[in-house]
């Protein structure tokens, strides 16, 4: 697949957003919360999202003035391993096809893959303070030529049809309509071509969200779905999954080390809670453009 220069366009203009979007967009602008800037100082990859992996208890131990250090390090070790299984999911990747990060946060997933496969990468936002915070980290990291970032809504891009051979969202989802989402990302993919996702869901087996599940809701102004509606609206638009991976377990340890550190923002305790007791669950989908 080629990617001529003229499909590579950075768009500055604000996308047209619902007054729920703006909001999103608002507050994310005038984030800069520690718990997303101090991890991603350690390497200069900057995530917004959680992490997985047995967590080294040891960083709690030592000399008590590096004990922060220690602890923002494992942090970001287990976040940065969450985006390396994402990108173990995204297929076969050339160095002349192109990937498309949607809702890229700070950038981070998108310096990844680039990373990982030398090829081209779209990130898109509706932060302006996002997009231009990503852009500077592609450009210090000399691949502003591969890996561009754009302010651009992530249910109507305006990119080409078929113009992408991977899609993915890591925690994202939950601020948009499914239906809306995978209709633009399967004319968006090339046939064959790969969306991932990872994403926090109510479990349906649970009944309605619990108490804990509107609290995160509540914390970050969005609306997390039932684990069905992914499957349900995946297969509306010619999205077929071809591996699930229950996250769920992986990802307590991360919250708990959290919970214990100077970057704890008090929506922990709902975390752990909700995973606890199966309101809640942590997935990796992967599917193909059929």
């Amino acid at each position: 697949m080629t990617t001529p220069t003229a499909l590579r366009t950075s768009t500055t203009a604000a996308p047209a957003v619902s007054h729920y979007q703006a909001s999103v967009a608002d507050y994310w602008n005038r984030e800069k919360n520690p718990v997303n800037l101090r991890l991603g100082d350690v390497d200069g990859f900057y995530h917004h999202h959680y992490g997985i992996g047995d967590v080294d208890w040891s960083v709690l131990q030592g000399p008590q003035d590096t004990r922060d250090e220690r602890v923002v390090a494992e942090l970001h070790r287990l976040e940065s391993a969450q985006a390396d299984v994402l990108a173990d999911h995204l297929g076969v990747v050339g160095s002349e096809d192109r990937l498309l990060d949607s809702g890229c946060g700070r950038g981070g997933g998108s310096l990844v893959a680039n990373k990982r496969f030398d090829c081209h990468v779209d990130g898109i936002s509706i932060s302006e303070t996002q997009v231009a915070f990503a852009t500077a980290q592609a450009k210090k990291r000399g691949v502003d030529d591969k890996v561009r970032f754009h302010l651009k809504n992530m249910l109507d891009t305006g990119f080409d049809t078929g113009s992408f051979r991977a899609v993915w969202n890591n925690e994202s989802t939950m601020y948009v309509d499914l239906s809306v989402l995978f209709a633009e990302y399967a004319r968006l993919l090339v046939r064959g071509g790969r969306y991932v996702t990872i994403t926090g869901c109510y479990n349906d087996t649970y009944g309605l969200p619990s108490r804990e599940v509107s609290t995160i809701n509540a914390h970050y102004i969005c609306d997390i779905h039932p684990r069905s509606a992914y499957f349900r609206e995946m297969a509306n638009n010619r999205l077929v999954p071809i591996s699930v991976v229950d996250l769920t377990a992986a990802t307590v340890p991360y919250w708990e080390l959290r919970a214990k550190s100077s970057l704890a923002t008090g929506i922990e305790d709902a975390f752990l809670t909700a995973y606890k007791n199966g309101s809640f669950q942590y997935l990796l989908i992967a599917a193909d453009r059929i």
